[in-house]
């Protein structure tokens, strides 16, 4: 990984790329992770990779073959954590997050298909959407000019598989890419607290993606893109399977004249449905609490921008995009004897659209860029239906008032080249984020723990200032970012009482339960450094970067007990040191990843200790097409909670994972 610009890699055709990266971009601290780093992952694995930025936080440690898909957000910066991320991932311009929930379905990416993934750190992106609350992490799919292919077995009965191809057909260039995997798991509850109901948690998942580019016209190109996904897990009790299915289709034309321009449309279909189950106190038989038995999400939009030619030094950008999205959870629950009390039926839609303009100009050693988006937002045809199914009487029967509103977003930066290499930049922001409807109309019980739905959750605003530095010089690079941003009306679940007792929204929560709900707190205030460097001399290589992040939650009214303490999942050091040798094909790569203690409650009651772990890769050509590959994930089998329920039992992340296999290249 390296900060700025990417590794070359000249035997790779780029074809989804849009306009090049706005000017504006050189004022921020972005992250690069190289179509070499992607390639040496498995196909799952892109949110560990992600890891390796400073500021960039997993709202769980699971990872996403083990992990709960509704826990699986993403965000910067320490701002809180919450199944929705509060980072905007976006894939060749289209956004990515679930349309009902927010979070991020990791299966649907295979990072060997990717040419480069670009974390921008920070709020204010306008041309992003109003979901870059924390800033934005780009993909950009990767073409292959003939045939790439690979098979690694792993541990547990862990099978892998990708493979892609590419070339020119109908006057343009198609290019095609698959991933599939299984395995057989690993028990989640650790040894002293596993019971005869806790068993291993199997996976298997599958994708694909199909895109198209062709010149239709005088400087004019056309890029169509097709992809889908499914996933299916289980959380190592009986009961607690997870299906995940996927479709996005998208069409942009890129004008590449004097004018740079580009317009997309795309849509996106989601389908999920999900089991849950508690154990008695021995951990002896497991009884389904609830079957989401038909989530489906829905989205469309658009997005487009123009860059007239202005002139030399500097660059104007006008744009307009937009998201309109429909969900709903239909749901059983209240099991007894496996046969369902009630039924539920949860959702509604939300939609946004804004206006931008940016404009950056240099002159000489200094570079200034403002930004500002206006967005119209509209939350819509809520509601919250809860049935007894026996005699079909209302038990709640909410259908929240509709909304809507105009929230601003802008961005000042600035920055400075004092020597050659050396540049200062700053920045000041504001963004904001709409709380997804899973948030707004949702309820749903983790354990004995119970949590109700919002419908008047107000969106989240962030302002924030940064400063940095950046120095390269021959073989070694650093750069250091400072930052304070202020997160107001962030939503989060609040413990309100603890059971035994009946609650709004929830019903019956048992004495060894707590209920809470989602609501805004006052703000959440965070102030941090982070910290990234490398050095590159002949075969070797060192990448590093740490962000230690001091958070405090303000809370008042309900909130008050939250008042002072560090949010929950938000720890305050994470650091990442990789390195590589290559020679000649040949490679050996170590990469050390390290979180620190964090919480896993909102009382900060829960603690979830520090964790580090090695990963480790070898390559060896066989041949001028063949090379054999080892991989090892979590190297030293490190022990790594990612979760602790309030009576003490505790759930582990991956342990030690060994990979081998054979990769293949045939190139046109």
């Amino acid at each position: 990984m390296q900060a700025d610009l990417p590794p070359p890699t000249p035997e790779i055709i780029v074809t989804a790329r849009a306009l090049p990266d706005a000017a504006a971009e050189r004022l921020l601290g972005v992250t690069v992770i190289g179509a070499d780093r992607l390639s040496e992952s498995g196909p799952v694995g892109l949110e560990q990779l992600l890891r390796d930025g400073p500021g960039v936080q997993l709202f769980r440690r699971s990872d996403a073959r083990s992990g709960q898909p509704t826990s699986q957000g993403v965000t910067l910066r320490a701002l809180g954590g919450n199944a929705a991320s509060r980072a905007l991932l976006i894939l060749d311009g289209v956004p990515q997050s679930d349309p009902f929930g927010g979070w991020i379905n990791w299966p649907a990416y295979d990072p060997a298909s990717l040419a480069q993934v670009r974390i921008l750190r920070g709020g204010g992106s306008v041309a992003d959407g109003p979901g870059a609350l924390a800033g934005t992490i780009r993909m950009i799919s990767r073409d292959v000019d003939g045939v790439e292919a690979g098979l690694e077995a792993g541990s547990r009965g862990g099978v892998s598989l990708r493979a892609q191809a590419g070339g020119e057909l109908g006057g343009g260039r198609l290019s095609v890419a698959t991933w599939a995997g299984q395995g057989d798991g690993f028990v989640p509850i650790e040894g002293d607290d596993r019971g005869p109901a806790d068993r291993r948690s199997p996976y298997d998942f599958v994708g694909g993606r199909v895109r198209w580019s062709a010149e239709v016209a005088p400087e004019v190109r056309l890029q169509a893109a097709l992809s889908g996904f499914a996933d299916a897990r289980e959380r190592g009790i009986a009961f607690t399977r997870n299906d995940t299915h996927g479709v996005d289709a998208s069409l942009r034309l890129v004008g590449t004249g004097g004018w740079g321009w580009s317009a997309l449309v795309y849509g996106q279909r989601r389908q999920f449905e999900s089991s849950f189950a508690s154990t008695n106190a021995l951990r002896s038989v497991a009884n389904r609490t609830a079957l989401q038995d038909h989530v489906p999400g829905r989205a469309v939009g658009w997005s487009a921008e123009v860059r007239p030619p202005v002139g030399q030094g500097l660059e104007v950008r006008f744009g307009t995009d937009g998201r309109l999205v429909r969900g709903r959870s239909e749901e059983l629950a209240g099991f007894a004897a496996g046969t369902p009390a009630r039924a539920r039926r949860a959702g509604g839609a939300a939609d946004y659209a804004g206006l931008f303009a940016e404009a950056t100009r240099t002159v000489g050693p200094l570079t200034l860029s403002t930004t500002a988006r206006i967005d119209r937002w509209h939350i819509h045809d809520g509601e919250l239906i809860e049935r007894l199914i026996a005699t079909g009487q209302p038990v709640i029967d909410q259908r929240p008032a509709d909304r809507s509103g105009w929230r601003p977003t802008a961005r000042a930066a600035a920055g400075l080249t004092i020597l050659p290499g050396l540049q200062l930049r700053g920045a000041a922001y504001l963004g904001w984020r709409l709380p997804t409807l899973n948030e707004l109309y949702r309820p749903f019980r983790a354990g004995p723990d119970a949590t109700a739905a919002n419908p008047d959750l107000a969106p989240e605003r962030l302002r924030g200032v940064e400063g940095g530095i950046d120095w390269e010089q021959g073989d070694v690079r650093l750069g250091v970012t400072v930052y304070a941003n202020r997160l107001a009306d962030p939503v989060a679940n609040v413990t309100l009482a603890s059971g035994p007792g009946s609650f709004p929204g929830v019903g019956f929560v048992s004495a060894s339960g707590v209920y809470r709900q989602r609501r805004n707190l006052d703000a959440i205030s965070v102030r941090g450094v982070e910290i990234w460097g490398g050095w590159r001399r002949g075969a070797w290589s060192v990448d590093a970067s740490a962000g230690y992040a001091d958070a405090e939650v303000l809370g008042s009214g309900l909130a008050a007990p939250l008042d002072g303490l560090r949010p929950a999942q938000t720890p305050r050091l994470t650091a990442a040191l990789g390195a590589r040798w290559e020679d000649a094909g040949r490679s050996v790569g170590l990469q050390l990843r390290h979180v620190g203690r964090q919480y896993e409650d909102d009382l900060n009651r829960v603690a979830l200790p520090p964790a580090t772990t090695v990963d480790g890769i070898g390559a060896w050509p066989l041949g001028r097409r063949v090379t054999a590959i080892l991989r090892v994930e979590n190297l030293f089998d490190a022990r790594v909670i990612a979760g602790e329920t309030a009576d003490g039992v505790t759930e582990r992340a991956t342990p030690r994972t060994i990979w081998a296999g054979l990769r293949f290249s045939l190139r046109n």
